[in-house]
């Protein structure tokens, strides 16, 4: 996409060029050792290790890659924690249909088998996919990410389906052949940023309820409900609008009695990537400002992000309080599970002293505490996103979300601590939230 479509990446980068973690993984691994983080959690490219997609030829060099990043991490006493899917589907299984081809769910259960046999001696915390409404929205439903199907009301939900089920499998293949042996843990990871309603009007409080089953109960609901299956306020809500648009059925493919009792309880913990908040309203919709038909038409209301604190992105707007009503939906809708949050941070445009995502760090923090000390939320692990600058899919490299920054011009990518890293450092050694948001550090970290 980013070859064939450069401007569909804000500052027409690609990723051919960017952190070189490939070659570079040891500097990394520095890095962690510099914060003294307890885990680290990186991904597995599919295509990396299965370089046909199927299961049938290992790639040794994939192999050992990534053998030897678990290695080091085991021998310094950081817990590898993998993510298996994040995105990159080797492009032959697209031209198949990807994520819309029901047989994708074997697919990926025999991705995973191998990654499990390979790996599992040492890897005791697997993820099966990072974010399925990113996947099948954006992908799609749309034309944001790859690979811009643009199927728009019917693409984001037939991915939808498979996602769940294709996490499912891959849970069911470690739980009945691996996880006595290997005595680990695997779930999902649910994007979470909250939805809630402009204003205290009926209308609105019902647009914030509907636009958080859209947002994370499409993914949630059937893995950690006890009813299982899509949740009834989408479900209705796409019946309607199939019906109104003349389709002779929901545009939202529906689940067997037997897949649905597949999905429920896959999930040994709750992955959690949050960033922010968006304010729904119905009192200024107009019929036709979305696609028809469309996930935001079927949705069916205007959203904002009110006045609170800019990031670089508007996903990163600071709302802190956010982050405790996500969490506080999460124990009150998926049966209280064990909550690993899995991503969490700030965007800038760079610079090596970023008071701003320090006050963000501290601010959702804060909020998350609340979230535990007050709410009762089983908050497991906190994820800082990210280590370091990366290539942001639409964004590229212009928006940076490290910890250390990285010299993309640079051909050994160096990368060098930025405040934040000091920061979050005595944030692990201490246990303790500090609130003074300028770090004074006299000597450069470099990497």
């Amino acid at each position: 996409m980013c070859h064939n479509n450069p401007e569909s990446i804000k500052d027409r980068t690609n990723a051919d060029d960017a952190c070189k973690s490939f070659e570079f993984y040891k500097r990394d691994i520095e890095m962690l050792k510099f914060l003294g983080v307890q885990f680290y959690r990186f991904s597995i490219s599919w295509t990396r290790v299965l370089p046909t997609g199927f299961a049938n030829k290992i790639s040794e060099t994939g192999y050992e890659y990534y053998n030897n990043i678990i290695n080091d991490l085991v021998a310094l006493n950081i817990e590898p924690v993998v993510t298996m899917y994040h995105w990159d589907l080797p492009q032959n299984l697209q031209d198949l249909g990807g994520w819309a081809n029901p047989l994708i769910v074997e697919w990926f259960g025999d991705y995973t088998r191998v990654l499990y046999k390979l790996f599992g001696d040492r890897v005791k915390t697997w993820i099966t996919i990072n974010e399925p409404k990113q996947i099948g929205l954006f992908g799609y439903g749309g034309k944001r990410m790859a690979p811009q199907l643009n199927a728009s009301g019917v693409g984001e939900y037939l991915a939808a389906k498979n996602l769940v089920l294709a996490h499912a499998r891959a849970w069911h293949i470690y739980d009945e052949e691996f996880r006595d042996v290997q005595k680990g843990v695997c779930g999902i990871t649910i994007a979470s940023d909250f939805r809630d309603a402009v204003t205290d009007s009926a209308e609105d409080v019902e647009a914030g309820l509907d636009a958080v089953q859209f947002e994370i109960g499409l993914y949630s609901h059937p893995i950690f409900s006890s009813k299982g299956g899509f949740p009834d306020r989408v479900v209705k809500r796409v019946a309607a609008k199939s019906a109104e648009q003349g389709y002779s059925r929901s545009r939202l493919p529906e689940f067997t009695l037997e897949e649905i009792e597949y999905v429920k309880g896959t999930s040994d913990f709750y992955g959690f990537n949050h960033y922010s908040t968006r304010f729904y309203t119905r009192d200024t919709y107009k019929s036709g400002s979305n696609p028809i038909p469309s996930y935001d038409d079927d949705i069916g209301a205007d959203f904002t992000y009110l006045d609170y604190e800019k990031g670089a992105l508007p996903h990163v707007t600071v709302i802190p309080h956010g982050i405790r009503k996500a969490l506080k939906w999460v124990k009150d809708n998926c049966n209280n599970p064990p909550i690993f949050i899995t991503e969490n941070g700030f965007g800038t445009f760079g610079g090596l002293k970023d008071p701003e995502r320090i006050s963000y760090y501290i601010k959702y923090l804060d909020s998350i505490l609340d979230a535990i000390e007050i709410d009762g939320c089983n908050v497991t692990r906190y994820t800082a996103w990210s280590l370091m600058d990366n290539f942001e899919w639409d964004s590229g490299l212009s928006i940076k979300f490290g910890l250390f920054e990285v010299d993309f011009n640079d051909e050994k990518k160096k990368r060098t601590a930025r405040s934040s890293a000091v920061w979050y450092k005595k944030l692990i050694a201490t246990r303790l939230l500090d609130y003074n948001i300028n770090v004074t550090e006299l000597e450069e970290h470099v990497f």
